[in-house]
């Protein structure tokens, strides 16, 4: 017989809070459309107040400091150029505050990234591709399981496929692989900690009562559910917070500007990392309203402003702490490529920076989506630092993108009557200690936009 037993337990764990659900929102809003929400915010809130910035005087050091970042600037123009090829230079070869963003990325290429970022089995990455292949830019799936099993060319069962399919719905943005709207609302909803107010009513309404929802039956909806008018408002708010197109987040069309988040100097021998000064305007609550407030029961609506004010001057602050915790991780885990180049670029997936700073892989996804590093190389953004493992004879792996950066090395530096192919440059990578395959090669040199050795090769004059 059981004797019955108490047992203390230490574990971590991350609370959702609204607060937080709220900081994660941001976090996926690139500088322009999160200062577009800031001003709105400003003009429907009484509480909320911008802070003037003051001029802080420079000393001697940054100025030097400055100047050596404008030297390595003009000394990388021209490759930051071919990344930002139009109205991203000044007229006198410097690069200015704001880039033209033609780096539009769709829904599906998104996804894809994130599938070779994350821990997926090379099993589960075959079985996503074709799932991710089936979403639509709404975010939905539109294939049934057995249209999937059918379109992947191995012996996969339909647990395999509910399995990978349960990681993809775990991707960024939240509700992404949904087979109904339901689905998409409820995937949402079990992100918020499990002590929100509401949130188990809430699901019962997103699985069940969706249509009393849109014919707004909120009476009938009530007995149905048999709870108060208060817990229903509750339930009701929080379903209807959720976004019933997530794909639509990630849009394919290229933003107006870029504007860095965070700038990045060498500072005595350290790589040093801060939060861009002009990025984000900086709020506070009106100390003026707050006070009237004070020892006064009336006001609810103000009270209501002051709580949201709160709340979105705490997330703007998680943002800024979650963007400095990830981009000094990066900086960290890729000096060499701040000294050296593309070619010193080392390997790193979303779950390298996750367990580093102990985040959800996909809140590290939200992170470098959008969000852009000044660097004295150039501008990159969040995304470009990482890169898939490739295996050396030395043990010591590459990076993806050294190993691209080692391909155009070779083809700009080939005979142009004589090209190396796609075999020839496995080969010569191969004698570099590198195993990389001539079906990879092509791969690496399509997406570069280099032309195939036949293409590429110098007819004689006649």
């Amino acid at each position: 017989m059981l004797k019955p037993s108490l047992q203390l337990r230490i574990g971590q764990s991350l609370t959702m809070t609204p607060q937080l659900q709220q900081a994660i929102r941001l976090l996926q809003l690139p500088v322009l459309d999160l200062n577009a929400q800031i001003q709105d915010a400003l003009e429907e809130n009484i509480m909320l107040e911008m802070e003037d910035l003051p001029d802080v005087p420079r000393t001697s050091s940054e100025t030097t400091v400055e100047i050596e970042t404008i030297k390595a600037e003009e000394s990388w123009q021209t490759r930051t150029m071919e990344r930002f090829p139009e109205g991203g230079w000044t007229g006198e070869g410097r690069p200015i505050t704001e880039f033209a963003d033609e780096s539009g990325q769709s829904l599906r290429e998104h996804l894809l990234w994130q599938l070779e970022m994350e821990d997926f089995s090379p099993r589960e990455s075959l079985i996503g591709e074709a799932i991710i292949d089936a979403i639509n830019d709404d975010g939905y799936l539109t294939a049934t399981l057995d249209d999937i099993k059918a379109s992947i060319d191995a012996e996969v069962t339909f647990e395999d496929i509910e399995t990978t399919l349960a990681k993809v719905q775990a991707m960024d943005p939240v509700g992404v692989g949904a087979r109904s709207l339901a689905e998409c609302i409820v995937l949402q909803l079990r992100q918020l900690d499990a002590d929100t107010d509401g949130l188990d009513l809430a699901i019962e309404i997103a699985q069940n009562h969706l249509d009393l929802v849109a014919t707004r039956a909120h009476g009938e909806l009530r007995r149905s559910l048999r709870t108060s008018e208060e817990g229903l408002q509750d339930a009701l708010a929080l379903v209807k917070g959720c976004n019933p197109k997530p794909g639509l987040a990630v849009s394919s069309a290229p933003a107006e500007y870029v504007i860095p988040d965070v700038f990045v100097r060498k500072v005595d021998n350290r790589w040093q990392v801060e939060i861009s000064p002009t990025g984000v305007p900086k709020l506070s609550v009106n100390k003026t309203y707050a006070k009237l407030l004070r020892g006064n029961g009336d006001h609810a609506v103000l009270r209501s402003q002051l709580q949201e004010a709160r709340w979105l001057i705490r997330s703007l602050e998680i943002r800024n702490e979650t963007l400095l915790k990830v981009a000094t991780c990066i900086v960290s885990r890729q000096t060499e490529f701040l000294e050296q180049g593309d070619e010193a670029m080392k390997p790193m997936v979303l779950k390298d920076v996750a367990e580093e700073i102990g985040m959800h892989e996909s809140t590290i996804s939200r992170v470098t989506t959008n969000k852009y590093m000044h660097t004295p190389r150039g501008v990159f953004e969040f995304k470009y630092f990482f890169s898939s493992h490739l295996s050396s004879e030395t043990g010591e792996d590459q990076s993806s993108t050294s190993v691209r950066a080692k391909i155009r090395k070779l083809i700009g530096a080939e005979n142009p009557r004589k090209p190396l192919s796609d075999s020839k440059i496995a080969s010569l990578l191969a004698e570099d200690g590198i195993k990389v395959a001539r079906r990879t090669v092509a791969k690496y040199r399509e997406a570069m936009n280099i032309a195939s050795s036949s293409d590429r090769r110098e007819r004689p004059a006649r």
